[in-house]
């Protein structure tokens, strides 16, 4: 998978992509990173990228011609075009379906916004599809990119050290994960369930599930709702 980011701020990606298992991920040929700083491509003599916005109001808006030629270089004749994706507040929130959904795209394009916003003659000439990781605003696009790469990495073959991983967590199956527990069995006092050390994984397995259902009826309750159990 290639993955283009447009950012003015392409330093805040290196520890991302050469650490951990994205880093291993890049390392291995499963992810094609290429940052584009946007400022490269302004033809402002002061390297400016922003400027104030028609009609008044606080803050200020990036401007169209750095985008603009930033997206066709990257993009260029590219065919299929691939998917272009905005990192805004205003955007579909990010899931763990939608994270699944990206991870089948053979590359994506990924606009990093600052200031006020975008211009939005660049979002409707280039982008796809705009995606929120919450409901608060950050100062920048770059975090929440980074949190989008991450997720959706977990979703592509050999990205992880077992195909199943993916499979068997938080939200894959509607409900939030069960209680994990490793060795020692009895660490200052605290016993693991007993059901956990008896080998009989049909138990193990009713044990998870009621243990998932009464975490996300504790924290997350509406999402039992949605599920109709």
């Amino acid at each position: 998978m290639r993955i283009d980011i447009l950012t003015l701020f392409p330093e805040m990606f290196e520890s991302v992509i050469n650490s951990s298992i994205f880093g291993r991920a890049v390392k291995s040929g499963i992810f094609e990173i290429h940052l584009h700083n946007i400022r490269d491509y302004t033809l402002d003599k002061h390297k400016h990228t922003d400027d104030y916005p028609f009609g008044g109001g606080a803050g200020m808006v990036m401007t169209p011609q750095p985008l603009f030629d930033c997206f066709d270089a990257v993009i260029g004749d590219a065919d299929p075009k691939p998917k272009c994706i905005y990192m805004s507040p205003q955007g579909k929130t990010l899931t763990h379906d939608k994270a699944a959904e990206l991870s089948a795209c053979d590359r994506l394009v990924i606009l990093c916004g600052h200031y006020e916003g975008v211009d939005q003659r660049v979002l409707d000439t280039y982008i796809d599809e705009e995606i929120s990781i919450g409901d608060y605003v950050l100062t920048g696009g770059e975090l929440p990119a980074m949190v989008m790469m991450d997720c959706l990495s977990r979703f592509v073959p050999g990205v992880l050290g077992k195909s199943e991983s993916a499979q068997d967590e938080s939200f894959s199956n509607g409900l939030l994960e069960y209680p994990q527990y490793t060795r020692p069995a009895d660490f200052r006092g605290q016993k693991v369930p007993e059901v956990l050390l008896s080998g009989n994984h049909a138990k193990i397995d009713e044990w998870r599930t009621e243990m998932s259902i009464k975490k996300t009826l504790e924290v997350r309750p509406e999402l039992v709702e949605k599920l109709g159990i």
